[in-house]
């Protein structure tokens, strides 16, 4: 049962919400039962493209948590069913590719998810916030499917190409599902100390892809920097430009 509270919604807006359904729900059946429910899905997906920058009690948030968990459970059955030889170690680095903030903005990105939303006046002109606000309401627009159709198939079918995408460019570049380990493995085989991660914070906005920047060193050698919105993300890219620079000297 929804926690949403019902709320008057404008013809306008119905069809809007509707516009993105066309996207996402590929099963006709689903967004025929979306459709018919009426106003019972149509609440709970103008929740979830409320952001919290509106002021409105009703937003985003809870379904953005309940997105996190199905993200995540969906994610491990799809490795699990198009990867089951991989590795447990591999299948977690895999599966934090999969439903990263940086995957999700790019989901959202491709919907368009953001012209969808409501947004406060003060977020919306906040162009450093702007791939978080993507982020965020795409893993709510998660939740939402799966509050309203309780099935998760339906969350796969949506997420599959793009996570094919993702799988493919990540499994062919083996150092991208770690980075760092890769890293450490090849500095001490060749009896080198340990990398040194130096980071500096040079934006306090959240969601900042150039917040974080980081210089990785090798026996005070500077082999590699990166940008990121964290400084884990920031340390990940600098591993790689320097596997990448000792690969390609």
């Amino acid at each position: 049962m929804t926690h949403s509270k019902k709320t008057i919604i404008s013809k306008e807006r119905i069809q809007q919400i509707y516009n993105l359904l066309d996207k996402i729900v590929v099963n006709k059946s689903n967004l025929e039962f979306i459709k018919k429910s009426k106003s019972y899905c149509l609440n709970i997906f103008n929740e979830a493209l409320t952001h919290t920058s509106t002021n409105s009690k009703t937003n985003h948030e809870r379904l953005e948590f309940l997105g996190d968990a199905v993200l995540r459970l969906a994610a491990s059955e799809y490795i699990e069913e198009n990867f089951p030889n991989l590795k447990v170690g591999d299948r977690s680095a895999l599966r934090a590719q999969l439903v990263s903030d940086e995957w999700l903005t790019k989901v959202g990105q491709e919907i368009n998810i953001k012209q969808f939303m409501l947004i406060g006046p003060k977020a919306h002109k906040d162009k450093a916030a702007s791939a978080t606000l993507q982020a965020e309401a795409t893993e709510a627009m998660i939740g939402a499917l799966y509050e309203c159709l309780k099935d998760i198939k339906s969350i796969k079918v949506w997420l599959k190409p793009y996570w094919d995408k993702t799988s493919k460019s990540v499994l062919e570049d083996p150092h991208r599902l770690n980075s760092k380990s890769a890293l450490q493995e090849w500095s001490q085989g060749n009896g080198l100390d340990i990398p040194i991660y130096k980071n500096e914070e040079l934006s306090q906005k959240h969601g900042d892809p150039r917040r974080f920047f980081c210089k990785v060193l090798i026996n005070k050698k500077i082999l590699g920097e990166g940008w990121g919105s964290s400084r884990k993300q920031a340390e990940k890219e600098a591993a790689l430009k320097a596997l990448n620079k000792l690969e390609n000297p």
